[in-house]
């Protein structure tokens, strides 16, 4: 996982000028929230130091922030979303037609979504509930579950921790494959990790971990 390359391009990006970086239909904000209200139409969205909210039936290039949450309704559309020390929810059969990244938050699929690229995070659970991502699941220290139905395409990747994104915890990360979901592709694991499987799920091959298989909804 290009671990500084998500951190120093997202900071990098943030750090400059708001004003610098706003374009026709664009929403820039510091210290307060920057919000498309239901159906409405925009560019880059972002603030600092506060959320990004996305109401339902909006379209939005792309929406992110610093310190804060990124928030999406339901079929919502947009093309990448990023967040340095926040979560990431993406609402009911929204589509987001690259990728989600952020540095210290979780991210949140719900029913549905689906994404078109990669889903990434350094630390912070990765949800998935009955939801779809064609380009892989990502991770250094954050737990992941791949829900009941859910589709993953691209595998999973949990890298091992280095350099500053080493914070001192050494808690294995815990990986779930519930009921019915498929992850094509490997499942590839550089650090000690606890894989759960369910005996109604499919995976392709795993690396570096040994999958202890459960029944019923969830381990």
């Amino acid at each position: 996982m290009r671990r500084h390359h998500l951190a120093f391009t997202l900071a990098l990006a943030f750090c400059l000028p708001l004003a610098a970086l706003a374009g026709d239909g664009d929403i820039d904000k510091i210290n307060g929230t920057a919000r498309v209200e239901a159906g409405q139409h925009a560019g880059d969205v972002s603030t600092v130091n506060g959320a990004v909210r996305i109401g339902d039936n909006a379209t939005v290039r792309e929406a992110s922030t610093v310190n804060g949450a990124v928030e999406l309704g339901r079929h919502v559309q947009a093309e990448s979303l990023g967040t340095v020390n926040g979560s990431v929810t993406v609402g009911s059969d929204s589509r987001i037609r690259d990728k989600i990244e952020a540095v210290n938050g979780t991210i949140r699929l719900n029913h549905n979504a689906d994404v078109g690229g990669r889903v990434s995070n350094v630390n912070g659970a990765i949800l998935l509930d009955d939801a779809h991502v064609a380009g892989g699941l990502g991770t250094v220290g954050g737990d992941i579950t791949v829900g009941a139905g859910s589709r993953v395409e691209g595998g999973i990747l949990v890298d091992k921790p280095g350099g500053w994104f080493h914070f001192g915890d050494s808690r294995p990360p815990h990986i779930v494959i519930g009921p019915h979901a498929v992850v094509q592709g490997t499942l590839d694991f550089r650090r000690e990790v606890v894989l759960e499987v369910s005996d109604s799920a499919q995976i392709g091959p795993v690396k570096g971990a040994t999958p202890v298989k459960f029944s019923g909804a969830q381990p």
